[in-house]
Formats: structure tokens, C-alpha cells, sequence
């Protein structure tokens, strides 16, 4: 016979429960009455007292009673949203079971909470069987990379595609949520293409190993690697005839791609990018010269077309191009990589500055490089 139907209790008896000085005692009741709750046993009066009961002892100052009532209720179905909600607003120890597994509890609820910045609470969200997108986005805007990794790695978690893109955008250089999204069971390919360009060599490969990713996007996978080897050769120390050597060489081979030239600018390899233009327009190299530096706009732009550049590439090469001009090598260590990040940040300006050329385009080439080092200075 439960503790509730044994006697029917009085007013007197509940507050007699509840101010018992004895922890252990109001520990022990509160989870005689939360398991008879749970177990439906009670009739609807009991389960009217028991209610009443929880609201107050969600209040007791004893830890125990509170965590013990979260750990009893947490999947009741039937608990009032009041009680649950109390449970959950409560310190971490008590929160966590209810904010995990609570139905009850609705999105803005969890929202709520989340805002409130605990880890531990946005961490236990993250973990729920079901996370709806608004949830999943408020826990990606104000969770760090641990409740990240909790969230993609929840295949119960329903994540946006612009959610999972500001992911990997934010944690490109943290393995532990880049494998987390990777072993996602299902991405989108926006999301597989970015982090094609953001993850390390080994977790590329089981990129595409895993979400059996097309024979196109497998390919620029290669042409990336390829290309970041090929800037990497260009050292200021070569000549004019290694230069032209190796345009010729990547020109054969179809390899002298946009992307590469675009890389190149980025990293302040000028002499690379005259001598490419010039190759893929078939004319001169200083012919090639004279046109990228006109002090006007034609003469880039009519290269451009020769040399079969894709037209919303222009502004960004030309965007490149005022950077170099403007940012010289300082001598000091790490001197390229701190150049190309200075580049990139400006060209990403330059563009934002010019409307005829879409927001997504630059970031869409730039997401091919891979990232230049943290430490560089800007």
C-alpha cells in the first residue's frame, strides 16, 4: 500500500512531512511519493496531494530531496510543467536529469535555460532523445565546443544547415568537433564541401569514405592538396624562368585553375599570378603586367576574360591585387603566413565593398585554402 493511500492525509500531515528535521526522512518521502507518481498507481486525489507535495518540496533546502525528485520525475510524462520547470531552473546536480529527459518541458523553456550559460544544463540539453532546430540553434550560438560535440554527435538533434556551417566555421581548427560532425550520419553538402576545406588530411578521407561523398567533390578534395603543394613551392627565391616553368607545367596538366590563382594572390605571389594570366591568355608575360597593373579597371578585366576567368571572380582579383600593392613583407618570422592573412581579411573588405559581386562567391573560393596558422598575427 502506498504512502499516500495508507492514510489520507491531513494538512497537518503534509506539513509534518515536509518540515521533518530529519533530511533522510523527507529524502526518503520524497521518493516514495515521486516513485507512487510515477508508477500511475495513485487515484486522482492522491495524485492531486502528490503534486501538491512536489511544489513544495522543490523548494526544501536539503539537496538530496530536490535531486531525488529530479531523478524519480525526470520521464514522467504526466508531471506538471510548473514542477519540472522549477527542477531545471534549479543548481546543475538538480537540473541535468530533468533538462536530459523531461518531455514536459517545452523549446522556449529550454531556450530559456540555455541562455543562462550553465555548461552543465546546455550540455544535458544537447543529450536529449529529440532537439528541435530552434533548440539546436540556440545551443550552437551560445554553447561552447563540449556542447557542440554533445549536439552533433545526438542523432536525435535536428541542426540547420546554416547552423552546422557557423560549426565549422567557428571550430574548423578543433578535431574533436570536426570528427563529431564527420560522423554525423547525414550532412548536407554545403556542410561536407566547407569541411572538405576546414578538416585536417586524415579527416577528409574519412569525409568522403563515410558519406560516400561524389566522384566531383572527391576530386577537388585532390585539386585542394594539389594546389596548397603548388603555392607552397613558390618561394620568393625562385627565378622568372622557374616560374614560367611551373605555370607551363600546371597549364598542360589543367591544373592552373582559378582557385590555384586565387590562393596565390592571397599569399602575395604576384609574379605566379602575372605569369599564369599570361599563359592561360597566351600572351607575353609583361604584356600580362601591364594589363593586371592599369591604373584602371580595363585592362585586368579584359585579361580576365582572355585568360577564361570566371566573371564574378574580377573583383576579387582585382580586391587582391590593391592589397599587394599596399601590404609589404616586414622580414619578420612567419612573415607570409601574417601577409596572407592580412590579404585575405582586407580582399574580404574590398569585396564586401563591391556590389556586383555576391557575399557568398569570395568565401566560396576562399574556403578551398586551408587555414593559415592561429598564431600568425593580423
Amino acid at each position: 500500500m502506498s504512502l499516500l493511500t495508507e492514510h489520507i492525509l491531513s494538512e497537518a500531515d503534509v506539513t509534518r512531512l515536509l518540515t521533518d528535521r530529519s533530511a533522510e526522512t523527507r529524502v526518503v518521502t520524497a521518493g516514495k511519493i515521486a516513485g507512487e507518481f510515477v508508477t500511475g498507481h495513485l487515484g486522482a486525489r492522491e495524485r492531486a496531494l502528490a503534486i501538491e507535495i512536489f511544489r513544495i518540496m522543490v523548494q526544501d533546502a536539503e539537496l538530496r530531496v530536490r535531486l531525488t525528485l529530479s531523478e524519480q520525475l525526470k520521464c514522467c510524462a504526466d508531471l506538471p510543467r510548473d514542477v519540472a520547470r522549477t527542477l531545471a531552473d534549479d543548481v546543475e546536480q538538480v537540473a541535468v536529469p530533468m533538462l536530459e529527459f523531461s518531455t514536459v518541458l517545452t523549446d522556449a523553456d529550454l531556450i530559456e535555460i540555455i541562455a543562462s550559460l550553465s555548461r552543465a544544463k546546455q550540455r544535458a540539453i544537447a543529450r536529449r532523445s529529440l532537439v528541435s532546430t530552434a533548440v539546436s540553434a540556440a545551443l550552437v550560438d551560445q554553447g561552447d565546443a563540449e556542447v557542440a560535440v554533445q549536439l552533433v554527435s545526438n542523432h536525435g538533434a535536428a541542426i540547420q544547415e546554416h547552423d552546422l556551417l557557423k560549426l565549422v566555421e567557428v571550430y574548423g581548427a578543433d578535431d574533436t568537433v570536426m570528427h563529431s560532425l564527420i560522423d554525423r550520419s547525414e550532412l548536407p553538402l554545403a556542410v561536407a564541401e566547407k569541411l572538405v576545406h576546414r578538416a585536417s588530411e586524415e579527416m577528409r578521407r574519412r569525409l568522403v569514405e563515410r558519406h560516400n561523398l561524389a566522384d566531383w567533390l572527391a576530386e577537388q578534395l585532390a585539386r585542394h592538396s594539389r594546389e596548397k603543394v603548388t603555392v607552397g613551392m613558390l618561394t620568393p627565391g625562385i627565378d622568372d624562368a622557374e616560374v614560367e616553368s611551373i605555370v607551363d607545367h600546371l597549364r598542360t596538366n589543367g591544373r592552373l585553375t582559378p582557385s590555384l590563382l586565387l590562393r596565390a594572390l592571397c599569399e602575395g605571389d604576384l609574379r605566379f599570378f602575372e605569369a599564369a594570366m599570361a599563359a592561360l591568355a597566351g600572351i607575353p608575360w609583361l604584356n600580362a603586367s601591364r594589363l593586371i597593373h592599369d591604373a584602371g579597371p580595363r585592362g585586368l578585366a579584359a585579361l580576365c576574360r582572355a585568360a577564361g576567368m570566371p566573371d564574378n571572380l574580377y573583383p576579387a582579383f582585382h580586391a587582391g591585387l590593391l592589397v599587394i600593392r599596399e601590404t609589404d613583407f616586414d622580414g619578420a618570422e612567419a612573415d607570409r603566413e601574417r601577409r596572407a592573412r592580412r590579404a585575405i581579411e582586407r580582399m574580404v573588405t574590398q569585396v564586401e565593398l563591391i556590389p556586383e559581386f555576391g557575399s557568398g562567391n569570395l568565401e566560396y573560393f576562399l574556403a578551398k585554402m586551408s587555414d593559415l596558422p592561429r598564431s600568425a598575427a593580423a
